[in-house]
C-alpha cells in the first residue's frame, strides 16, 4: 500500500499515486472512477489494479462537487420511531435496500419522520441535495412529504402505491389486494363463514387494498358484509389485540379472522388465548407479510408472504433508473399463501 509520512503521519494514497502505479494520466484514472467512458480495457485494468494495490479509497464529497450529487440514497420512514423498533418489516426492507445500493457502492440513510416537525426538517434536509433520492416507506394519506419531494424534483419511490398521487409518483407493491382474496378464499376453504377482519390503517394503500380483496371474496360468495366484523387497526401488535376483543364483543360467533399483518395476528392470537379460544379450532388466523412475526408466534402463522427481496431490489432499480434521468415507474409483485398452523 502507497502511503507518504508527513510529520510523522501516513497521507493516504491519492489520484496522483494512482495514476504513477498504473503508468497512466490522472484524467484516465478520473476517468475510469467516473465510469470508464473513453478508456481503453487494458488502461481499466491498470488503473483498478493500481487502486487495489495503492488502497485507494474515492473522495465522495470532492466527486459531488463536481458531479452535483451526493451518492447516497435516503430511506425515509414517515411513521414513529417506536414503530421501526417493533414492527420486523422495516428492517427486513432496510436490509434489502442496504445489501441492494451496496452493489453500487451507494451508502443508504436511515430518516426517521414520525412528527410534524420531524418531517418538515428532514425535508428540508432532502431537498437541499443531501441525498439523491429517496426510498419512501409508510406513506399515509394526507403526508405531505411525497408531494413536497415530487414538486421538488427529488428522485422518489414508494412502497407501495401512495394514496392519492396516482402515476406521479414511482412506487413498488406487492399485491396486497389478491394477497388478501387469496387468504379469505383459503379460510372459506375450512367451512370458516363468520370471517372477522382486522385492518391495517385506511390512510395507507395496503390497509385500503387488503380490506377490498376481503370484502370482494365474500360478495363472490355471496355473503354479507357485516360491519360488526370489521375493526381497524395500526399494524402494531396492540391494535391486533385491541381489534380481537371488539370482534369477540361485537360477534362473539367468529370462526376465523384475516388479519392484515403479522404483527396485529400475534396480538389476535393472544386475546383470543385470553378468551378461551382455541386456535385454529374454535377460530381460524391468518396473516400477512410472511414477516419473522409470523413464525415467532404461537402457533405459527398461516399468512400472505410478500417478496421482500424483490420489493427492495425494486425500489433501488427504480430509483437509480430515476436518478439516471428516467420517468416514473410502478411495478406490483405477487404474493404467496404460506399455510402453518394457525389454520
Amino acid at each position: 500500500m502507497t502511503m507518504s509520512h508527513t510529520g510523522g503521519r501516513r497521507r493516504p494514497p491519492t489520484i496522483h499515486d494512482v495514476a504513477r502505479e498504473a503508468g497512466v494520466s490522472r484524467g484516465t484514472v478520473s476517468r475510469v472512477l467516473n465510469g470508464g467512458h473513453y478508456v481503453s480495457p487494458a488502461a481499466q485494468e491498470a488503473v483498478n489494479a493500481a487502486i487495489r494495490k495503492t488502497g485507494y479509497v474515492v473522495n465522495r464529497h470532492a466527486r459531488s462537487l463536481i458531479t452535483g450529487r451526493s451518492d447516497s440514497v435516503g430511506f425515509l420512514l414517515t411513521e414513529p420511531q417506536e414503530r421501526f423498533f417493533e414492527d420486523p418489516n422495516f428492517n427486513v426492507l432496510l436490509r434489502g435496500c442496504t445489501q441492494a445500493l451496496a452493489a453500487h457502492d451507494i451508502p443508504l440513510l436511515l430518516m426517521l419522520a414520525g412528527t410534524e416537525d420531524e418531517r418538515r426538517r428532514i425535508t428540508r434536509y432532502i431537498t437541499a441535495g443531501h441525498v439523491d433520492g429517496v426510498l419512501l416507506v409508510s406513506s399515509h394519506s394526507g403526508d405531505p412529504v411525497a408531494q413536497e419531494l415530487r414538486e421538488a424534483g427529488v428522485p422518489l419511490v414508494a412502497c407501495g402505491k401512495p394514496i392519492g398521487l396516482g402515476s406521479k409518483v414511482s412506487y413498488v407493491a406487492a399485491d396486497d389486494r389478491d394477497g388478501a382474496r387469496d387468504m379469505v378464499r383459503h379460510l372459506l376453504s375450512l367451512g370458516r363463514r363468520r370471517i372477522g377482519v382486522v385492518t391495517g390503517p385506511l390512510d395507507t394503500p395496503g390497509g385500503v387494498e387488503r380490506l377490498a380483496g376481503y370484502k370482494e371474496v365474500l360478495a363472490e360468495e355471496g355473503l354479507p358484509i357485516d360491519d360488526a366484523l370489521v375493526v381497524s387497526g395500526d399494524y402494531s401488535r396492540a391494535s391486533g389485540e385491541a381489534g380481537a376483543e371488539r370482534l369477540l364483543a361485537q360477534a362473539p360467533d367468529i370462526d376465523a379472522v384475516f388479519v392484515a399483518s403479522d404483527l396485529m395476528a400475534q396480538g389476535v392470537l393472544a386475546a383470543l388465548q385470553r378468551a378461551g379460544r382455541r386456535v385454529p379450532q374454535d377460530v381460524a388466523v391468518g396473516g400477512f407479510d410472511d414477516s419473522p412475526a409470523a413464525v415467532a408466534a404461537s402457533p405459527e402463522l398461516t399468512t400472505i408472504r410478500q417478496p421482500w427481496d424483490r420489493i427492495s431490489a425494486e425500489m433501488v432499480r427504480v430509483l437509480l433508473a430515476q436518478i439516471g434521468g428516467e420517468d416514473p415507474a410502478a411495478v406490483i409483485l405477487p404474493t404467496e399463501l404460506v399455510k402453518r398452523e394457525s389454520t
